[in-house]
Formats: C-alpha cells, sequence, structure tokens
C-alpha cells in the first residue's frame, strides 16, 4: 500500500468517528442540534466568526485582513506545531473544527489530498472554502525538475505511473509577494460572503495590507536588480520557485520543493559543487530546519571550499509559540530580503 493509499484509508477512518460522534450529538441535542447546522452563518446568530486556515501565511493574511475585528472571529492555524505542509496529518479534533467553521482556507495542492475526504462530512452547509492554486490557475507553476537536480526515488510502480500520467504542482504560492497580493484579495471576498455586515473593515484592511505587500515587493525588486549575482544554490529542496520567477534570477538545487528525499547522490552534490566554482558563488543556500548537511558536503566539494551556508524561511514550520511572539507574513519576508541581499553578492 502506498502512501496516498493510506493516508486516505487514515482520513476515512477519522471521517468515520466523526460522523459517529455526530449522529451521537445530534440524537442527544434534538431540535436544538438540528438548529444549529441550519443556513444561517455563526455571525448573524451572534457568535464568532469560525476560520479555519492550514499554513502560517494564510493565516497571517486572514488576521491582517480582520484587524481591529479580530476580537470578532475565531482563526485556527492547524499546522501550529512545526510540521510542514508536507507530512501533515489531521487529527480528529482539526478535521471536527473544518466541519463546522464558516470559512475554510487551504493551499489545495498534492499535500492537501486529504480536504476532500474531510469536507465531504461538512455539517455547516454555509461554509466559505478557498483553495489557492485554484484561485491563481494558470499562474500555478508545476514542478520543475532542473538540470542536476536529483529526481524522485519511486518506490511503487503504481505511483510511477501516477506520475508520469499527471502533472505536479508547485504548492509554495506564498512566497512570491505577488501571488498574496491576488490571494489576499480573494480570501477577503471570501470573508465578506462568510460575514458581509463587515465588508467595509475588511476592504479597508486589505487596502492597507496590500500597500504593505507592494512596497515590500518593490524593495525586493530594487535590491536585486543591483546584485552583482543572479542565482542561487540551494543544498537543499527548493521551495522558492515563485520568488525568483518574480525577479528574474537563476537557481540550481538538490531537489524539488515537495521532494521528500534528505540524501542525495554523488552526482548531485558534485554538480552543485562545479556550479559553486563556475559562478564563483559565495553562499549557498537552505530551508530553515535543515541540518546543513547536505549543504556542508556541497562547499567541502567545491574548490574554494569556503562559501557561507545561508538559510531562507519557506514558512512551512512555523509555530504557535513563534506567531504568539509576533512573528508575521511580512516580518519573514523581510528577513528573506537581507538573506537574499547577502546571498547573490
Amino acid at each position: 500500500m502506498n502512501n496516498k493509499q493510506i493516508m486516505k484509508k487514515i482520513i476515512a477512518m477519522i471521517i468515520a468517528a466523526i460522523f459517529v460522534v455526530g449522529s451521537l450529538a445530534a440524537c442527544g441535542s434534538g431540535q436544538e442540534g438540528a438548529a444549529q447546522t441550519g443556513g444561517s452563518s455563526a455571525a448573524d446568530n451572534g457568535e464568532k466568526l469560525q476560520i479555519v486556515t492550514t499554513i502560517f501565511p494564510i493565516y497571517d493574511w486572514v488576521e491582517s485582513i480582520l484587524g481591529e475585528n479580530a476580537p470578532h472571529a475565531e482563526v485556527t492555524m492547524l499546522m501550529d506545531n512545526g510540521v510542514d505542509l508536507h507530512s501533515y496529518q489531521p487529527t480528529v479534533e482539526d478535521i471536527m473544527k473544518i466541519s463546522t467553521c464558516d470559512l475554510f482556507v487551504y493551499v489545495g495542492g498534492e499535500s492537501d489530498a486529504w480536504v476532500s475526504d474531510a469536507l465531504k462530512e461538512a455539517v455547516n452547509p454555509d461554509m466559505v472554502v478557498v483553495n489557492l492554486l485554484e484561485l491563481l490557475g494558470d499562474s500555478v507553476k508545476e514542478e520543475e525538475l532542473k538540470e542536476g537536480m536529483q529526481g524522485e526515488e519511486h518506490e511503487h510502480e503504481e505511483e510511477a505511473h501516477e506520475d508520469e500520467e499527471e502533472a505536479e504542482y508547485d504548492e509554495h504560492v506564498w512566497l512570491s509577494l505577488r501571488n498574496a497580493e491576488v490571494l489576499c484579495e480573494k480570501i477577503e471576498q471570501a470573508m465578506e460572503e462568510s460575514d458581509p455586515d463587515c465588508k467595509d473593515i475588511y476592504q479597508k484592511n486589505l487596502e492597507a495590507y496590500t500597500g504593505k505587500l507592494q512596497a515590500l515587493d518593490a524593495e525586493y525588486e530594487a535590491v536585486i536588480s543591483k546584485a552583482p549575482v543572479k542565482t542561487l544554490l540551494f543544498g537543499d529542496r527548493f521551495p522558492f520557485r515563485y520568488l525568483v520567477d518574480d525577479y528574474g534570477l537563476d537557481y540550481y538545487a538538490a531537489f524539488v520543493g515537495c521532494s521528500a528525499e534528505t540524501e542525495a547522490s554523488f552526482e548531485t552534490i558534485t554538480f552543485l559543487a562545479g556550479k559553486v566554482d563556475e559562478l564563483s558563488l559565495h553562499s549557498v543556500v537552505t530551508i530553515e530546519g535543515s541540518d546543513q548537511r547536505l549543504a556542508e558536503t556541497v562547499v567541502q566539494t567545491s574548490k574554494a571550499k569556503d562559501a557561507q551556508i545561508l538559510s531562507l524561511n519557506s514558512m512551512q514550520s512555523v509555530t504557535a509559540k513563534e506567531v504568539q511572539s509576533g512573528t508575521s507574513y511580512l516580518s519573514m519576508m523581510e528577513e528573506n530580503l537581507k538573506v537574499l541581499e547577502e546571498a547573490l553578492k
């Protein structure tokens, strides 16, 4: 049984458990329980608007659009314990939150394959669901197996056959400030649909936040346009395709952004080390949480052996503690710009 089949089985078992619990609760509550699943939103009933998000960037965008109206809503970030999008498995509590919320916002790539099953048992008929990849449409990029990059190792012929037939899309759409601007506008519209009484507040907050996104985008453009180096080299996975494409940067990497591989081949290491020498690069980049062993090996395999190792944050494993300490999407993108400025010297 492959990983996708195992995951589907787990989700099915969770949903079955929720269905049983929900049925028992409905029997015990009688007509009152039936009224709770009626056609009115939480906001209409004087309750808090329930918004559920999967990853940190979406959560922060929603909070920014809520602004001063935040006490009116309860926003849940499912992936708040450091587990990233690619390895996350929903708990029973997570799926129950989704099934009853007013607005659910998720990325929508292969890593979110569990969502379709979770939504089948939703008990709120007025739930608004937002899929980021669907919103971006033709702007979504297929994963790119670039020169020197190590492909996935397929343990099952069935999986290999599926991969040949279906395009795999790069899920890391939030790492483009320009995508963020588009997506925030769409999320705001969904919030209006769930909570029309606060439309003016949401539109005002969106306008202010969009201005901040555009200002930071202009800073990226200015820094990168003046940078003497126009190539990034990752001794790691590469989730920054949308970012480099926005500003015309080239890149080389060990693995694609959604890769589950951790061990690079000798050929991949020597290729990347050769690029460090050929392009006279002073930096090798990793993503947050990396043990940096692969990057260190690339550096030591290069002729100069003196490239520094830098880390860009893909925001895939932000914790609740970091959020509480004031970490935001904009602050992390600002830090990434500082790293880029150093990497492109």
